[in-house]
């Protein structure tokens, strides 16, 4: 199409709609112009300057869509998929005008999509209504943002429950509501100069810890309604990470602070100053909330422990008793990190709640640590902890008295008790089978004692190795044998025996003078 200079595309016409595919094209148009403006978003945050060509795109998004949409309108196309394509309108339609700040009509046309989307959702089986409910909780949060900048202050409330809920918006609305929460929550913390704890009022001048602990209990209420484990697993991490940022900016205030926080030591007898009071607070909620994140964790971890049907059928590994045992092992190291708190030495009752605490989680870690023997046949070790499982819920109940209220979150010691009792039957049957079975397993018949074959002629044993590659007849190489040297005689009687006369048997020679030694000299023989 067009000439050898510039290419002129082919229109899609109502008259040529013989194929759905020809639809698909203007929808991928607009598909491509939508991502394209949400990466430039992604990269506005450092170039501003991007934000122009991000609203370029966006309005070719909604040109494309608008062309879909009059295509739709030909009676060759179905109902459903003309309400889809002008719900697809409204949506785009309403994230340039939010974009634009346009907050009215952005809400107009995010209400009309919602609505056809509800509308979609009623008239079709469950199974496509997921999908549309799915697009009406994507739009709720913008509805409510709009409607919030247009002047309706109720629905900052339901923005952060919905962000709560989930964990986090994810998307364009993303960072301007982080933006909203953080700014309404300034304007109460503006209000906040202190907070009491354990019976002390200390100032709060740091914005960021006023904010913290103004959001602090939407933070807990919304853990405490979290649908699923993952979404509770996200808030605690949220949670945990705008903790650490609070005691950061304490921190900061505390280096500078350091000689006048020893003067007051000297003086006070021992009392912390108030930022350091303020330091142990904030420590304190962050112990306390890792705590209850490994004990939602632990809880989830037993609940597969006793279904055991996960292994082999998802493809995961199965739950051990040892990972439990790793998640009470963090716990107890918390609390002995909450008694070295600055300013809690003396508090006799929060030490004693502590403890308490602190034998609960030894009661179940021990439990646990008897399970993993159990699994192994170690019977009597685990008999042993079972004991001490028994010994640390006594002293929590007969200690917990005046603490009853402060152990409520707890997990009950008496199920412990009972599940205990139980467990103890349990494996003194299993013990006695496994006696049994071992006093069978181990007869004359069946047992190797791993000699070869040339030492066990006279015993009759099942060795399934006779018959294998790796047959075990003899010792090889041979072990070594001591045997006697050659023996060395020494005749020590030589010098001591006296030997027979042999003169009679030697020769006697002729004396012959001067006569012979002349004959000698010369050669001459006799």
């Amino acid at each position: 199409m067009g000439n050898r200079h510039k290419f002129t595309g082919k229109k899609v016409t109502e008259e040529i709609l013989s194929d759905n595919r020809y639809l698909l094209l203007i929808l991928m148009d607009a598909e491509r112009a939508w991502s394209y403006a949400m990466q430039l978003k992604q990269e506005a945050n450092t170039e501003p300057r991007k934000r122009f060509h991000l609203l370029s795109r966006l309005r070719k998004a909604v040109k494309h869509a608008e062309e879909l949409e009059r295509l739709c309108e030909s009676n060759r196309v179905d109902a459903k998929t003309k309400l889809e394509a002008q719900a697809y309108m409204a949506y785009l339609t309403g994230m340039l005008r939010f974009e634009h700040q346009e907050w009215k009509a952005a809400m107009e046309a995010f209400n009309k999509c919602k609505t056809i989307y509800e509308k979609l959702a009623n008239a079709f089986t469950e199974e496509q209504a997921v999908l549309y409910n799915q697009r009406v909780e994507e739009i709720s949060p913008n509805i409510r943002y709009c409607a919030y900048n247009i002047g309706d202050q109720s629905a900052i409330s339901e923005l952060m429950q919905m962000r709560l809920r989930s964990g986090g918006t994810e998307g364009l609305l993303a960072e301007k509501l982080e933006a909203l929460i953080t700014q309404t929550r300034a304007k109460q913390a503006a209000t906040m100069s202190e907070v009491e704890w354990r019976g002390r009022t200390v100032p709060v001048k740091i914005d960021k810890v006023r904010i913290f602990l103004l959001g602090l209990a939407d933070n807990e209420a919304a853990i405490a309604q979290a649908e699923n484990e993952e979404t509770k697993e996200r808030l605690f991490e949220s949670l945990l990470s705008e903790c650490r940022d609070a005691i950061q900016a304490v921190r900061e205030d505390l280096k500078p602070d350091q000689k006048q926080r020893e003067h007051s030591l000297e003086n006070d007898s021992g009392k912390v100053s108030n930022i350091q009071y303020l330091h142990s607070y904030l420590t304190y909620i962050k112990l306390s909330t890792a705590i209850k994140r490994n004990e939602s964790m632990a809880k989830s971890l037993q609940k597969a422990l006793l279904q055991q049907q996960r292994s082999e059928e998802d493809g995961k590994r199965a739950p051990r008793p040892q990972d439990l045992i790793r998640l009470y092992d963090i716990i107890l190291q918390n609390l002995v990190e909450l008694t070295q708190l600055p300013g809690l030495e003396e508090d006799k009752n929060f030490q004693k709640e502590i403890g308490l605490k602190t034998l609960v989680y030894k009661a179940y870690r021990c439990f646990f640590i008897a399970q993993s023997y159990v699994l192994v046949k170690k019977w009597s070790e685990a008999l042993v902890l079972y004991e001490r499982v028994l010994k640390y819920a006594h002293e929590v109940q007969s200690g917990a008295g005046a603490y009853m209220n402060s152990l409520k979150e707890l997990p009950d010691v008496q199920d412990l008790i009972t599940q205990v009792n139980a467990e103890k039957y349990s494996l003194q049957a299993a013990a006695i089978l496994d006696a049994n079975d071992t006093h069978e397993t181990e007869s004359p018949s069946q047992v190797k004692d791993g000699k070869p074959l040339s030492e066990r002629f006279e015993t009759f044993c099942l060795d399934p190795s006779l018959v294998s590659k790796q047959v075990s007849l003899v010792h090889f190489p041979p072990g070594f044998q001591p045997i006697p040297c050659k023996p060395l005689f020494f005749d020590l009687a030589l010098n001591h025996v006296a030997f027979p006369p042999l003169e009679d048997k030697v020769e006697q020679k002729a004396k012959s003078g001067l006569t012979g030694y002349i004959k000698g000299i010369f050669g001459f023989k006799s």
